[in-house]
């Protein structure tokens, strides 16, 4: 499949695109806002010449941060342009960069032709950075007519990722031809691409970007007075964070496990999806959890064994008041 059969497909799917708004708003209103931006349509005004950076949502924008922090150091000059795909990603972008004039945001249009020329005609980036594996044939070509170059920022390419790639050839070297650099987080992952058709000069194994994430220390402040907070300096407690359907079943299994042994022990239980948190904290209380909800901004007592993490913003902290951590299964690659 080559990208105009590709651009076809997704014209006659956007039918299909819009249901999937539409069930997806039913869960989280979010979705209902900001319509037209999907469609390039009624984008915010930006200032235009800088750099523009997709993160398509919460835990790329926060790996992100620190990259996007330094462009602000190294470019005092530029504006930065963070685009993302979910409401969670818009919300966590917004309190990352709230005091930070020079950060534009907007969503990314869906990955047709004339609505990804219409979102850099009116950003006019100089530079594009793509966090991870976000690759889109017709936002990627559409920068190539420009001239604009595009990173592959801390890119991941699973085994299973790469197979899919591979069946679609006429489709993914081209783009993957047409990008100017991928920092690849390992060896591995680097020689797919390049099997795959990126310019072997132009791939190199960077690491991840997540191990250069720095702590506040007030966070570490913060992270200290919730334990105070919520009675837990003398109690065991382990986050279980991004969590995905199917797995709030086994986190609350060992749970019940450990309370046997440590009858005090609290878990903070952080869903991924916002649209998510209704039914979790259901489960909860179905199988017999004293449980508090961060938004309801009820006293955690001894005698609450799960606090339910809803609120936006706070999983860093949350993490950090944490002992022990588990973190859900990541999407695939």
């Amino acid at each position: 499949m080559n990208r105009t059969l590709y651009t076809l497909l997704f014209h006659l799917g956007l039918p299909l695109v819009a249901l999937r708004l539409w069930l997806r708003a039913r869960k989280a209103p979010a979705y209902r806002q900001r319509i037209g931006e999907r469609f390039a349509s009624g984008l915010p005004a930006m200032q235009r010449g800088g750099i523009w950076v997709h993160a398509v949502s919460v835990g790329e924008s926060i790996a992100a941060a620190p990259m996007i922090r330094a462009l602000l150091l190294q470019y005092p000059q530029l504006p930065i342009t963070v685009t993302c795909m979910t409401p969670t990603g818009s919300e966590r972008i917004k309190a990352l960069f709230a005091s930070e004039p020079r950060i534009q945001h907007c969503y990314l249009p869906y990955d047709l032709p004339w609505a990804a020329g219409r979102f850099l005609d009116h950003v006019q980036p100089r530079l594009g950075i793509i966090m991870e594996t976000e690759l889109w044939p017709n936002h990627i070509h559409q920068c190539a007519l420009r001239g604009i170059p595009v990173v592959l920022a801390n890119a991941r390419l699973s085994e299973r990722s790469a197979r899919g790639y591979a069946r679609f050839a006429k489709l993914a070297r081209p783009m993957l031809a047409q990008m100017a650099w991928f920092a690849v987080q390992t060896e591995v992952e680097a020689q797919r691409f390049r099997d795959l058709g990126a310019r072997p000069e132009c791939v190199a194994v960077t690491g991840s970007i997540k191990f250069d994430l720095s702590i506040d220390p007030q966070l570490l402040e913060r992270a200290a007075h919730l334990r105070e907070q919520w009675q837990a300096t003398q109690r065991p407690v382990w986050i279980a964070a991004s969590t995905h359907a199917g797995e709030d079943e086994s986190v609350l299994s060992a749970h019940r496990t450990l309370l046997t042994s440590h009858p005090d022990a609290l878990l903070i239980l952080v869903p991924r999806h916002p649209e998510r948190f209704d039914s979790v904290h259901a489960l909860c209380q179905q199988q017999g959890f004293a449980t508090v909800r961060r938004s309801s901004a009820q006293a955690v007592t001894p005698d609450v064994s799960v606090l339910m993490g809803d609120t936006m913003g706070e999983l860093l902290v949350s993490l950090c008041a944490g002992r022990y951590r588990f973190c859900g299964r990541q999407p695939g690659a």
